[in-house]
Parts: C-alpha cells; sequence; structure tokens
C-alpha cells in the first residue's frame, strides 16, 4: 500500500519537471470530495408583486336592457393592447389580471344595427380592485328628408325652413334648398319616437303654414317629412289716374232733353219713339232766301264734326247756281228788249 503511494508521488514530481523544469511538490489527488466552500454573499428575497385588478364592463341601451355582442378594446398607457372581448348575454365583460394604471378602453362594434358605439375613454386600475363600467350605447340617428310643395300644384319649393323636435327641445333645423329638399340627422330616444315640425319661414311668394304637424321615426331609419304652402292672395294696385274701368256709363239724358254746347261731341241715344236721320241720306234742297244752315228736326240729335259738311257744301253750290241763272236770265232780258232814242223813237 504503502509502495504504490511512494511511486505515485514519484510519478508525479517526474511529470513536473517534465513541464516546468524545476521540481515542485504537487499534492497527491485523493479520492475523499472537496468540502463547499461558503460564499461570501448572501442572495436578498424577492419583493413581492403587487396585487393586480381588473375592469368590469356592463353593457345597456337607452332602456337600460343589456346589449350582447358589443366588442372591446383595452390598450395601456404606451398604446399596446392588453385585452380584447364581447359582452355576454347579460351584456357583461371582464377584463382580469391588470397591473395598476390608467388604461383606454375603446368600443369597435355595438354588435347591434340599431345603436352606434360610444367615445373612448380612459380607465384607472387600482391594485386588487375591480373598476366597474356601465356604458349605454345610443340609438343611431333617424335620416330625416324634408320636403316644400305648393298645395295645387306640388312644385318643390325652396326657401322653406322648418324646427323638428320632440318634447318641448328644437332638436333640429332644416332649410329647403333651390331643389326644394332639405336632409339631416334626427337623434332618437327610443325604437319609436314621436316628433313634431313647425315651418317658420315660408317660401318667397307663399303664406306661412302655421300648424304643427307630427310623424314618428326609428334608429337608423329613413323618414321624410312634407309641408305644403299655399299661394300669397294678390290685390290690384290702384290705378295712378284715378280713373277706374269698371265704372259704369252715364246715365242717358231724358226724351226731349237738349244737347249740351260744347260737349265732347257724343251724341246722346234718342228718345223712344222717334228716329235720327242718317248722315248718309239726302238733304232736300233749301230756298235761296232761307238760312244757309240746315235745321235739325224736332226730337232729334244735331249733327256735329263731319256730319254737316255734306249740307253746308250743298246749299252754298245751291246759291251759286242761282245767282249764276239769275244773271243769265237778266242779260238775255236786256238784249231783245229794242233801244230807243232821245226822242223816244225805236231804233
Amino acid at each position: 500500500m504503502h509502495a504504490r503511494i511512494v511511486r505515485g508521488a514519484v510519478r508525479s514530481a517526474a511529470l513536473a519537471t517534465a513541464v516546468t523544469g524545476t521540481l515542485t511538490w504537487a499534492p497527491t489527488a485523493t479520492a475523499q470530495p472537496a468540502e463547499p466552500t461558503p460564499s461570501a454573499f448572501t442572495a436578498l428575497p424577492e419583493t413581492p408583486a403587487p396585487d393586480a385588478g381588473s375592469v368590469a364592463i356592463t353593457k345597456t341601451d337607452p332602456a337600460g336592457d343589456p346589449l350582447a355582442g358589443a366588442s372591446f378594446l383595452l390598450l395601456d398607457t404606451p398604446g399596446q393592447e392588453v385585452g380584447r372581448g364581447k359582452t355576454d348575454a347579460r351584456g357583461k365583460l371582464t377584463f382580469p389580471d391588470l397591473a395598476p394604471g390608467v388604461y383606454r378602453l375603446k368600443e369597435t362594434s355595438s354588435g347591434s344595427p340599431l345603436h352606434d358605439v360610444v367615445a373612448d375613454q380612459d380607465v384607472i386600475v387600482t391594485p386588487g380592485a375591480t373598476a366597474h363600467l356601465t356604458i349605454t350605447d345610443p340609438f343611431k340617428a333617424a335620416q330625416v328628408v324634408l320636403k316644400a310643395k305648393d298645395d295645387k300644384t306640388g312644385k318643390l319649393l325652396p326657401g322653406s325652413t322648418v324646427n323638428i323636435g320632440s318634447g318641448d327641445k328644437t332638436l333640429l333645423t332644416l332649410t329647403t334648398g333651390p331643389k326644394g329638399t332639405a336632409s339631416g340627422e334626427l337623434p332618437v330616444s327610443s325604437r319609436k319616437t314621436e316628433f313634431w315640425v313647425k315651418q317658420i319661414k315660408a317660401p318667397e311668394g307663399y303664406d306661412l303654414y302655421k300648424p304643427s304637424k307630427t310623424f314618428t321615426a326609428g334608429p337608423g331609419a329613413p323618414v321624410t317629412v312634407t309641408v305644403t304652402n299655399a299661394k300669397t292672395a294678390t290685390t290690384p294696385k290702384p290705378d295712378p289716374s284715378g280713373t277706374s274701368t269698371d265704372n259704369p256709363t252715364a246715365t242717358p239724358s231724358a226724351p226731349g232733353d237738349k244737347p249740351s254746347e260744347g260737349g265732347s261731341g257724343e251724341s246722346k241715344p234718342a228718345p223712344t219713339g222717334t228716329s235720327t236721320p242718317d248722315a248718309d241720306s239726302p238733304v232736300p234742297a233749301a230756298d235761296p232766301g232761307d238760312d244757309a244752315t240746315p235745321k235739325v228736326p224736332a226730337g232729334s240729335l244735331a249733327h256735329t264734326g263731319a256730319g254737316a259738311t255734306p249740307w253746308i257744301v250743298g246749299g252754298a253750290g245751291l246759291l251759286v247756281a242761282v245767282g249764276i241763272g239769275t244773271v243769265v236770265a237778266t242779260r238775255r232780258r236786256t238784249a231783245a228788249e229794242p233801244e230807243h232814242d232821245d226822242n223816244g223813237q225805236t231804233s
């Protein structure tokens, strides 16, 4: 046993001499395990993590009924997604195991064709607590089309302004454009809401439609509202000259009245039972000694203007003819008589 130990020590010394060229003493390896060296540092116990929080959502409509199928997205402060999900049949959704902090909640879908989504909102999560949120989705607005028409022809009229409201509140004001129509979104509060419409300005040339009309509209549904107007009655403008063509003509004069002198030249109707001479009928010739002016038969109207001209011309011609005849006859008689001299004898 000891001999083996000695031989092993000699071999080790020879090996060390061959490597370094110097004889050094190296300890002999033993089969016994080495004792662990105690560490100079002691590990600190881990700090326990803060308690996690959560967010619980309850989704309803304006009537308080739960809405299922609404989709939500939860983002942390840097904008990273930390959770997403949909509400169940009771309108519930929970985001668990959230570190305390501020989160951003986004509704991506209402899950209903009648409801709209809400705006984004911030949620604060505290250690070991649950943030409860009740979210109410509004109904989608109704699409309203306004038309203004002529009550007789049905023609669409521009320039009609109306107020539309519910209860004592005005919710929308519309004015028809050049095509006689206008459109807008009308907020609704239930599945079937009643509204009123009142015209506050009539189209030009039309009377104001004073009564209020009522109609109903549902969420997201189109509805048409029509207001009719009657034309404003027009009154005739006064005649600037002060005369009117509708005034009756002058009353005919009584029988036997004489025509007034210096009148307008219009003849008055002849009295009943008398006849008025025609201007074209022949006029009897007047004697040379008579007045040249023709006499007006009793009970008839005097002729004025162009009707008296033929009478005057005829009378003058007659007088000239009579005068010429007289001169000719006198000359003939003078020529036929014998001439007498101073003694009374015929020559």
